[in-house]
């Protein structure tokens, strides 16, 4: 079976992680496929660059526009998140060499998908297949299932909050 790599934590960058892995397959001619939960934004570079690094990396996105509350999440946002796993099962049966999923943990920490549906999900990885799980949340049992876990935390952030075209979106 393909490892289970897990990028969690309160710092920035995991996204960026699993999308570095992303490149590197690409790079050597490899499949890479990402399936975004909680994220509908068409202007970010990891979606923009789809079509010039085809048909090698594909990108899907399962999230609205707008920010999820996290607190009371909408029926809509739950019908994506699990459109979002039926996706990544049914990539998974092609066998890519990896498989992204960006937010999953957060989606499952907050109830938008069963932690236990994720799991289920794990289970069917195929042995050519590595897997990435990012958020900044994460259910114990997801850490518990990885293979590799890397906690991102903050050590040192400016007061406002940075953004930059190419660098945080």
């Amino acid at each position: 079976m393909g490892k289970i790599f897990l990028y969690y934590g309160t710092g920035a960058g995991k996204t960026t992680n699993a999308l570095g892995l992303a490149l590197r397959c690409v790079g050597h001619g490899l499949r890479a496929v990402i399936i975004q939960f909680m994220k509908g934004r068409k202007d970010i570079g990891e979606y923009k660059v789809m079509e010039r690094l085809k048909p090698y990396y594909e990108i899907y996105q399962f999230g609205r526009a707008e920010w999820v509350d996290l607190r009371n999440p909408s029926e809509e946002d739950k019908i994506l998140a699990r459109k979002g796993l039926e996706k990544a099962e049914e990539i998974l049966k092609d066998k890519p060499h990896l498989l992204v999923l960006d937010e999953i943990c957060l989606a499952a920490f907050i109830g938008l998908v069963d932690t236990e549906s994720v799991l289920k999900l794990l289970n069917k990885v195929p042995d050519e297949t590595d897997v990435v799980l990012t958020g900044r949340y994460c259910p114990p049992e997801l850490i518990n299932r990885a293979d590799i876990v890397n906690m991102i935390v903050e050590v040192k952030a400016p007061r406002e909050i940075y953004t930059r075209i190419g660098i945080t979106h």
